[in-house]
This record gives C-alpha cells, structure tokens and sequence, in this order.
C-alpha cells in the first residue's frame, strides 16, 4: 500500500506542481510585460487561460495586477497540499493547509527569479545578441528583476555585478520570509 500512497503522492506532486508553475509564470508575465506574442508565452497563455477566463468574471485586476492569477496559483497549491496531506494521514487544517500554498507560491517565485538571474547571466556570456524565444523570455523576466540592483551597483568595467547582488537578496528572501511562512504554516497543521 505505501507504494501506491507514493505513487498518487508523486503523481500529485509532479502535475499540480508543474501546473502551478505555468500560473506563476502566467502571472510573472504580466507583471513584467513580457512580449505575449512569443511561442513560450503563447504555451503559457494557452494553458492557463480556461481557468483564469472563469475566474476574471468574478475577479477583477487591481492596479495592473492579475488576480485572478492569484487566486488560482493559490486554488492549485491549496489542493496539493491538501491532496498532500490526506494522502500523509494528516488531518486537514484549513489556516495551516493556506499558509503552506502561500509559502510553496512564494518559494517557487523565487526559484523562477533565481533560475531566470542565472540564465540571462550565462546567456550573456554564451549567446549574447540570440534571438531564441526562450532567450527573450529569461530577458523579459531578468530584466527588471535587476533594475534596482542596477541602479545601486553601475558596471565597472564592463562586468554587471547586478546579478550577484540580486541573487544575494533572493537567497536571503527564501530564508528570512518563505522558510519562515513555511514553518509557520506547518506548526499550524501540526497543532
């Protein structure tokens, strides 16, 4: 029996995560205005637009944020974590079970900045002036992701330090308030 529960467990897991994934970029797009008209936002947008047209009829923008990208990032990770759970043996908690959506959205925005950093870095090393639509994307994700940190450490000699302090302040984000939310969220469960 265990090797079913951890088969429906990494079943649920590996779809729900990715899926939640895809919202979260959806969301990141908008956000930083990624050019929509790229293959790999038009994959993202086509996958997510059933739920989001739903749910956009009863939840509107606010000041140019989507969401209802929000809130189904939000359903998604609430039934993993409840799917997650159940499958444990552990009694449902709904303060507890929110929470821990709150934080796994949190930490998997943060992986997707970090991973993006990462790229646009080696890219500029490795294919500086690609016109690859995935190259566009990380660009369009990075970008303004580094702007502040930009704006803080110019370029000395032609070397954008940007990125090292960026990922600095993200490592620091995953520990200071998502492994923080986290661990507050399974002291609620566990209660």
């Amino acid at each position: 029996m265990p090797y079913i529960q951890n088969a429906l467990s990494f079943t649920i897991e590996t779809l729900l995560g990715l899926y939640l994934i895809i919202v979260i970029l959806r969301f990141m797009f908008q956000l930083f205005q990624v050019d929509f008209r790229n293959p790999v936002s038009q994959m993202v947008v086509m996958l997510t637009n059933f739920p989001l047209k739903f749910l956009r009829q009863f939840i509107p923008g606010l000041f140019g944020i989507d969401v209802a990208s929000i809130a189904l990032a939000l359903a998604i990770g609430f039934a993993k974590i409840s799917l997650l759970l159940t499958l444990s043996g552990i009694p449902f908690n709904f303060p507890g079970t929110l929470v821990l959506a709150v934080a796994e959205i949190l930490n998997i925005s943060v992986w997707i900045l970090i991973i993006a950093i990462l790229a646009s870095a080696v890219l500029s090393w490795v294919a500086p002036r690609s016109h690859n639509p995935a190259t566009r994307i990380v660009a369009g994700i990075s970008e303004p992701a580094l702007r502040p940190f930009r704006r803080m450490i110019p370029a000395m000699s032609g070397i954008d330090l940007s990125p090292l302090l960026a990922l600095l302040v993200l490592n620091l984000v995953q520990r200071l308030i998502v492994h923080p939310v986290a661990d507050f969220g399974k002291g609620l469960i566990i209660q």
